[in-house]
């Protein structure tokens, strides 16, 4: 029987049209915009400025603390200035401007296609080397990778969990990576057991993914403690604490974090990236990228660097389509709306939504019919209603003791309620007030 999480969850439709399309390359514009703020914690401070001359692979920006990251150039050129730019979240942030010439990189970087399998490092030269590297968890978190593999003191890893689940309808840019680089993506676990100390590492895939299972549990027999786990298809199973239910039977408990019940997740994506900064010398400059949509003229998936704007991804995808009614930056179920196609693509940039008008409207919301289907299906054993309902008047206190911060975003309670209500909306504004209330506690 097929492995899957304990409480909730739901079964979207897949629209996996991109399945099976070859990973491309895209053609590198005239000019990039590579933020500075890509990842959970304190931006990166520039190391560049106008004038300066850049190759692929440079250090441009600098982490500003332990929770940060290094941000490197992703083509080579001439830096143009230093400006704001509206990013994913559209808030306009500090990005470096570069203009490109030719496609140089820096001597360090491996480019061929050797596989790598040997690892001489110690412990500290890995998590060193992928702090050096910039890599970050590249599912749509962004949580700086390096400060993951140093749990607190007093807490020890036991288990790697590789999420390789890709849950979300519509993106398939992990699971075509799975399929072109699966052996590197086994010695990039191998990299991270050793960077945790530990001996068991899980590798878990939905069942819809049956070539990549087929094709990961042949390799695995030469890489010793990798384990390969088929999981029943389910949302949001690639949820950290529904992943770690679904292989390990452990449930974190509210407010804590994955490593105090022994488990690290990392993201397909970000081992893959592993692979290439400690072996290959390569930081985060790229990423895969899926441009999908049921009138898009040509789902893909692209090897994009970072810094390339949405607009250019669309065109290589046959264009914009006329009846878009909604440009979605991830998955249709945690991506958020963008209101503009010159965004750039960022390390945690999974994929490209492009929705018809004819599904982008909302219907109008009506009242609660108290069917309790939202509180069913929560992966989090939250209540949806009343976290609204909260949020709504504005009750801080009551919304924190019902555990409003544990809510992960998944958009189930949203997609299941027959009345229309905007629950993860309400949830999501209530969650934000009810973090810089405790925050402001703390201090």
């Amino acid at each position: 029987m097929l492995k899957t999480f304990r409480i909730g969850g739901i079964h979207p439709e897949a629209n996996k049209l991109s399945a099976g399309k070859t990973i491309q390359s895209i053609e590198i514009p005239a000019e990039v915009s590579i933020p500075l703020a890509q990842h959970i914690g304190a931006p990166s401070q520039p190391v560049v400025k106008r004038g300066d001359k850049v190759k692929v692979g440079t250090l441009i920006g600098k982490s500003a603390g332990f929770v940060s990251a290094n941000i490197h150039s992703s083509v080579s050129g001439t830096v143009k200035k230093i400006d704001k730019v509206v990013d994913i979240s559209g808030y306009r942030r500090n990005a470096v401007i570069i203009g490109v010439e030719g496609d140089e990189w820096e001597d360090s970087i491996d480019r061929s296609e050797t596989l790598i399998k040997e690892c001489n490092l110690s412990q500290k030269e890995i998590i060193d080397k992928i702090a050096s590297a910039g890599i970050v968890g590249m599912g749509g978190a962004m949580f700086p990778t390096h400060v993951k593999l140093m749990p607190p003191p007093g807490m020890k890893a036991e288990v790697l969990i590789i999420n390789a689940v890709e849950c979300e309808p519509y993106l398939t840019s992990d699971h075509q990576l799975m399929m072109e680089k699966t052996e590197e993506i086994l010695v990039g676990t191998t990299i991270l057991m050793k960077a945790l100390n530990v001996s068991k590492a899980i590798i878990g895939i939905e069942n819809n993914k049956k070539d990549a299972i087929d094709k990961f549990t042949q390799y695995a027999t030469s890489y010793a403690g990798i384990s390969i786990q088929p999981l029943k298809e389910r949302y949001p199973q690639g949820g950290e604490k529904q992943l770690i239910d679904a292989l390990i039977r452990r449930q974190v408990p509210s407010g804590e974090l994955p490593i105090s019940v022994g488990a690290v997740v990392q993201n397909v994506g970000t081992t893959f990236a592993v692979y290439e900064a400690v072996q290959k010398n390569k930081p985060l400059i790229e990423r895969i990228v899926t441009i999908t949509g049921k009138e898009v003229k040509n789902p893909c998936n692209v090897r994009s660097r970072i810094g390339i704007s949405f607009q250019t991804l669309i065109d290589f995808a046959g264009g914009l389509p006329p009846t878009t009614g909604k440009i979605i930056s991830g998955g249709p179920m945690m991506g958020k709306a963008v209101a503009r196609t010159d965004i750039p693509v960022v390390k945690g940039i999974s994929g490209i939504l492009l929705i018809p008008l004819s599904e982008a409207r909302r219907k109008a919301p009506r009242d609660c019919i108290r069917c309790a289907k939202c509180i069913h299906v929560c992966p989090m054993g939250l209540n949806p209603t009343l976290l609204m309902n909260l949020t709504e008047y504005t009750v801080w206190d009551r919304a924190e003791k019902n555990h409003i911060t544990d809510c992960i975003e998944c958009g189930s309670c949203r997609y299941t309620c027959p009345a229309n209500r905007p629950l993860l909306d309400y949830i999501r504004l209530g969650k934000g007030k009810v973090m810089d209330i405790i925050k402001a506690r703390k201090n």
